[in-house]
């Protein structure tokens, strides 16, 4: 019988979280949908922050290559070696 009592008493206070889990449970079944449908999107259309930076590494990558060839191409002219396609300025006359 106390226990009963007791159950009685504590039933309104256990009430008032189970209603909110539920309600919770409820915003989070509804918001799913919308949040499935938002990834897809994410996924099928780059950002245009994602588009820059891909853009920048190219940039960057182009960059690096083109400053290898020149110091290669310098040092190619500099030990007088240069390739047949080379373009190497004429050297400095010694007075």
């Amino acid at each position: 019988m106390r226990r009963a009592s007791l159950l009685v008493l504590l039933l309104p206070l256990l009430s008032g979280c189970i209603i909110t889990d539920v309600a919770k449970t409820t915003v989070d079944v509804v918001s799913v949908p919308v949040k499935v449908v938002g990834k897809g999107i994410d996924a099928a259309l780059p950002s245009q922050k994602r588009a820059d930076e891909k853009r920048g590494r190219e940039l960057r990558k182009a960059d690096e290559l083109r400053a290898r060839e020149e110091r290669l191409l310098a040092e190619r002219c500099r030990k007088r070696r240069p390739l047949p396609g080379d373009v190497c300025p004429a050297p400095a006359s010694v007075r």
